[in-house]
This record gives C-alpha cells, structure tokens and sequence, in this order.
C-alpha cells in the first residue's frame, strides 16, 4: 500500500517515525517506513539507529544530496506508493495518514501535496527570518496551493505513486540546497502529471537561525542558475519560476544594470539587517533577486 520515506540529515525522528507508525497499525493497510540517513553526525546516527531499529533504516557513508537521496528511496520501497516527509516534521493530526490513504484510493491520483504550517507563536529575533518565510510564504491552505499545483510543490509533505517517480527522477546534477523541487515540478507539469493540494499539513519548526536560512536562500540561487543552464534557458521554465519571471521582465524594461549596483551598494547593510532578524520578506526579496542578477549573464 504505502512506503513512508524520511531522508534524514542531522535530526532526531523517533518521535516522528513512532507517530507514523501508530497511524500505519490504526489504519490496518499495509505498510513499511524507510530512513536514509545521508551521513549526518555522529550522535544523531547514534539515536536514529536506536529509535529506528525495528524500521528500515540505512546509513550512507557520504553525503549525496537532497536529489540523490530521494531517489535513493526507489532502491528500498516496495510499495506502489510513496509518502515523503521531511525528517523535520511534526504530524498534528491524528488522520494524517488516514487523509493520504483516502486520495490513494481516489481516481486520477497520481502526486498529492499535504503542506505545512508553523508554530504560531513568533520565535527569539535570531529565527524570524525562517519562521516569516515560513508562515507567510510557505503555509497556505490548499484552495490557495491548488489555484498553482506546481508553483507550490514541495518535497516537504508528498505523495507519489512509485511510477511516476521511476519516469521523472530528481536531477542528480542538483547537489546543493535549493529547487530540487521546483525543477521536479516543472518536469511534472511537462509531462502532464495532475498535482493536488490537499489540507493535511505536517508542522514544520521553522527553527534555523536567520544566517542559516540566509545561507540556504543564497545556495538555492546558485541552484536555480545551474538549472537554468540544465534546461537551456528555456522560457516556459523561467516564467514558470517567480524570481526568475521578474528577473526577466526587469531584462527587458533595461533595468539590470540598476538593480545590479543598488545590490552591490546595499548588500552589506542589508545582508546585516537579515541576519539580525529585522529584514521583512520585501528585502529578503530584494537580496535573492540582486543576487541573482549579480551572478547571470543575461
């Protein structure tokens, strides 16, 4: 029926993979939970491998990548059926499993996104930046998500039938953070594979301090112009990605030279501003985009 798959990197899930599991027997189908630690530290492995030994629970020897280890899961499942969860997640509802089990059953399913939510209560200065992001950006109810199945997939909380993920795989060539998804996404909707949003959110902690989630945006850029090599600049997929559809549009009114500069003049002031937690997502905003125009050709 289902194959439950954590790809791990430097967290703890027992209480996560325990809750899943309590579901798994109260829902009485079949299925089996995988953990691939992608070579996390010492004293995590430590505590995953205790608290995940009656699961199916692999250690990798080397770090491979966002990409590479969710492909990896295709090796080890044995159901037709793929449920992703980040190792960071937090199950809220005790229908979450029941909720994916149902669209498994409904025709036409192919991927379905659950979403996510955070903690409600705004966090110490030092992780605002992420807990913003987060809560303004990222969680929204799936009447919102469903208006733009693919702009707003995310490997966070996923379902996919196991098929599917064997044609479009996650490209390897990806190694950092940063828009993995978005290119499967896009690979999705080229290939006129459905998506639906559903609201069967997993909590996310929002936790990383503001010049971890800083440095994980600026990664996610270098990411996103790699991609644009991979697929040639091809127009669809720049129009398909918000940075990259305004970025375009300021190509065209001429005004990369002026949004270069203003990046270089306000860069130090303003990357400042974000690490102490007092950037709004307007200059977050403004600090991916010059960033990007600063490392592109065109």
């Amino acid at each position: 029926m289902i194959s439950i798959c954590i790809p791990v990197y430097n967290f703890k899930v027992g209480k996560l993979v325990n809750a899943l599991n309590q579901q798994g027997k109260d829902a009485g189908v079949p299925f089996e939970i995988i953990i691939i630690d992608d070579c996390s530290s010492p004293k995590f492995r430590k505590s995953n491998k205790t608290s995940c030994s009656k699961y199916t629970y692999i250690l990798l020897d080397e770090n491979i990548g966002r990409s590479r280890i969710r492909n990896l899961f295709l090796k080890y499942a044995k159901f037709t059926n793929l449920l992703f969860l980040d190792c960071d997640s937090v199950i809220i509802s005790n229908m979450f499993l029941h909720k994916y089990i149902e669209e498994i059953h409904t025709p036409g399913f192919k991927v379905v996104c659950g979403g996510l939510v955070c903690y409600r209560n705004e966090p110490p200065r030092k992780f605002r930046l992420r807990w913003k992001y987060g809560s303004i950006r990222e969680s929204c109810k799936h009447t919102i998500r469903n208006q733009d199945p693919f702009q707003y997939f995310k490997t966070s909380n996923f379902l996919i039938e196991v098929e599917i993920l064997r044609k479009i795989k996650f490209d390897e060539r990806i190694a950092g953070y940063g828009h993995e998804d978005t290119l499967f996404a896009y690979k999705l909707m080229k290939n006129e594979i459905r998506v639906k949003h559903i609201e069967n959110p997993v909590l996310h902690a929002c936790k990383e301090t503001n010049s971890e989630f800083l440095e994980k945006t600026e990664n996610s850029i270098f990411n996103l112009v790699e991609i644009l090599n991979y697929v040639d600049y091809d127009k669809e997929f720049i129009n398909h990605v918000k940075i990259l559809k305004v970025s375009n549009q300021l190509s065209r009114m001429y005004l990369n030279i002026f949004v270069k500069i203003s990046f270089i003049i306000f860069k130090p002031a303003l990357k400042f501003l974000l690490r102490k937690g007092f950037g709004g997502l307007r200059a977050l905003d403004f600090y991916k985009l010059g960033l990007l125009k600063k490392i592109t050709p065109r």
